[in-house]
């Protein structure tokens, strides 16, 4: 990605601050609602199918990228974090030289991320669907929610200690790209006095939607994202990143940051 990344992916909507963030985009994204479930975080897994491994992976976010010239869409999944191991070993489970593991599945092929202390030129890598544990057999459940269309509805549902389901809208003009990224949210901020709150959460797979007819897993990145308005989220995408005073040395770290419009909504899971 390079320093014009935010134009490029939302093309002419895209703003540098959030004070200046029109309605416009928002308006579009909002007239196309979304019309399917949210999952159910807390019960949602794909399993890998090879015999050498029936690997079990906890959901944790799911992008959906939508094609609004055909109306086909894909959802890629992005799994709980492990650390790199030498599975079924009888002794020295963790790899010496280790890593942060985090896998991301979509329909046909999906992607897998690994951090290690300094940044490496494998630390992505796309892998057909059918090749990652042999395929994947999905778990999916659906989350009985109720939409939260106020900030005292989130504040009272955060009180009372409610699962919480967000889902962030975002669009490139200029290709016809949207994206619905979908998350439980980990951390709530509440200022009561003021009636204000603030979503903080990752890592969620963010995909370059400037980018049509390629790839789509080869444009996603992990981010964490944070919003406080219905209408604009900004983003910290992970990058290779320099170590302030150490010469040559580079890590992967969150580092990019980018506010862009956006269609926010929050849902209270029933329980």
């Amino acid at each position: 990605m390079n320093d014009d990344f935010e134009s490029k992916v939302y093309g002419k909507h895209t703003m540098k601050r959030r004070a200046f963030v029109t309605t416009a985009a928002a308006a579009t994204l909002a007239a196309a609602a979304p019309r399917f479930a949210p999952l159910d975080y807390g019960r949602s897994f794909l399993s890998g199918v090879a015999e050498f491994n029936r690997v079990r992976f906890w959901v944790e976010s799911r992008t959906r990228v939508i094609d609004d010239g055909t109306g086909l869409h894909q959802d890629y999944l992005q799994c709980a974090a492990c650390k790199s191991e030498d599975t079924f070993a009888k002794q020295n489970l963790f790899y010496k030289d280790n890593y942060d593991f985090t896998p991301v599945f979509g329909p046909e092929f999906g992607l897998i991320f690994r951090r290690r202390a300094a940044a490496t030129p494998n630390y992505r890598e796309v892998k057909e669907s059918g090749a990652m544990w042999g395929g994947q057999k999905m778990a999916l459940r659906e989350a009985r929610v109720k939409e939260l269309r106020t900030t005292a509805e989130i504040r009272k549902a955060t009180h009372a200690a409610l699962p919480l389901i967000a889902r962030t809208e975002i669009a490139n003009s200029d290709t016809g790209l949207r994206a619905i990224i979908e998350f439980p949210v980990k951390t709530m901020n509440i200022e009561d006095p003021k009636d204000l709150y603030q979503v903080d959460t990752g890592p969620v797979a963010f995909p370059d939607l400037s980018r049509r007819g390629g790839n789509v897993a080869e444009t996603i990145s992990l981010a964490f994202v944070a919003f406080n308005a219905p209408h604009f989220a900004d983003f910290i995408l992970e990058a290779e990143t320099p170590l302030p005073k150490v010469p040559d040395a580079h890590v992967m770290h969150y580092s990019r940051i980018f506010s862009f419009p956006a269609v926010n909504r929050l849902y209270a899971q029933q329980l």
